[in-house]
């Protein structure tokens, strides 16, 4: 089976470095990923983060199109239950004419940050997940000039006017995410490097009950994975140490000013239950030379029976990053 790759990045910074940097690393990595041959590049969204600087993924994603060629730009994910279906549609719609067929809408229902920051994104309301359903099926409305007749705003048109639609996935890292895509007869992503546990179980449901709707007539699916390539195994070990680090410190929801060098990550002195935790997270995960992360990479695709993985990378220094991406590209694109 042939496996085709895609990129997640989230705009990651290192301490030392600024998110103006994060920002021009993401644009840098879009562009080779469209070199080498991936798929899809998608940005995602986090607000008030000192760490990730991704904060509006379709305005990155409008900058990234007119920097590449052939590679599908999108979001993983807009968070939808903070915004007018409305204005999502239009926002994506805009992007479709800009690169028609190459526009990929990831929605997700996550909050994208600590609580304050969603009572300023819904101006001290409620984000109202009970309307989440609802909010994703006007979305589809919209972007398919599909409004119903009874529908209050009925010949209301999202604007741009487009031939081509984007692709609308919904994105989750549990259960009940994966039954509302195939209810609504959506393709869906699951987030591996979110949910290490269950994952190909919840994938499974989507598939076994997926509905057919107007828009998808099958199935579709992506699973997301932490992928860290090097020349060795040991390198690559090193290199994830940062990545160990910074996930077991925001387990502890210690606040940091970006991702740490390998040097401080492997100079912590870890206590026991602490090595235990990390060796749970590294389910997550999947780090090594080219020939592992290829057998690995294989292997999570038939658990998630997909031909599609799409990868997330963190490392301390963009150049180890880099190298990570374009040896997973020489080892299963070329």
């Amino acid at each position: 089976m042939s496996l085709s790759l895609s990129i997640l990045d989230q705009s990651p910074i290192s301490e030392g470095k600024t998110a103006r940097d994060a920002l021009n690393e993401t644009v840098e990595l879009a562009v080779r990923a469209d070199m080498w041959g991936y798929k899809r590049f998608w940005v995602s969204e986090h607000h008030d983060s000192d760490s990730l600087a991704g904060s509006s993924p379709e305005v990155l994603a409008a900058y990234l199109i007119a920097k590449t060629k052939k590679i599908r730009i999108g979001s993983g994910g807009v968070m939808l239950s903070h915004y007018s279906p409305y204005k999502v549609a239009e926002n994506f719609r805009v992007l479709e004419s800009l690169a028609p067929g190459r526009i990929d809408l990831g929605i997700g229902r996550a909050p994208g940050g600590m609580p304050r920051s969603t009572i300023a994104l819904n101006d001290s309301r409620s984000r109202g997940l009970d309307k989440y359903p609802k909010k994703v099926d006007e979305l589809l409305q919209y972007l398919h000039d599909d409004l119903p007749q009874e529908h209050p705003l009925y010949g209301l048109k999202a604007s741009p006017i487009t031939e081509t639609k984007p692709d609308v996935w919904m994105l989750g890292s549990s259960e009940e995410g994966a039954k509302l895509a195939a209810k609504m007869g959506l393709p869906y992503a699951f987030a591996h490097f979110i949910n290490g546990e269950g994952g190909d179980k919840i994938m499974e449901s989507y598939l076994n009950h997926f509905q057919p709707s107007s828009y998808y007539k099958r199935p579709k699916n992506i699973v997301a994975v932490f992928a860290i390539c090097a020349e060795t195994d040991q390198e690559a070990e090193r290199i994830a140490s940062s990545l160990d680090y910074s996930l077991l410190m925001v387990g502890y929801h210690n606040e940091t000013k970006g991702t740490p060098s390998p040097e401080k990550a492997l100079s912590y002195p870890y206590r026991p239950y602490e090595l235990a935790r990390i060796r749970e997270n590294r389910k997550r995960m999947i780090i090594g030379s080219p020939r592992k992360v290829k057998e690995e990479l294989y292997r999570l695709s038939e658990r998630y029976r997909t031909n599609e993985v799409m990868l997330v990378s963190i490392t301390f220094d963009f150049k180890d990053k880099l190298k990570s991406f374009e040896l997973i590209a020489k080892e299963l694109l070329s």
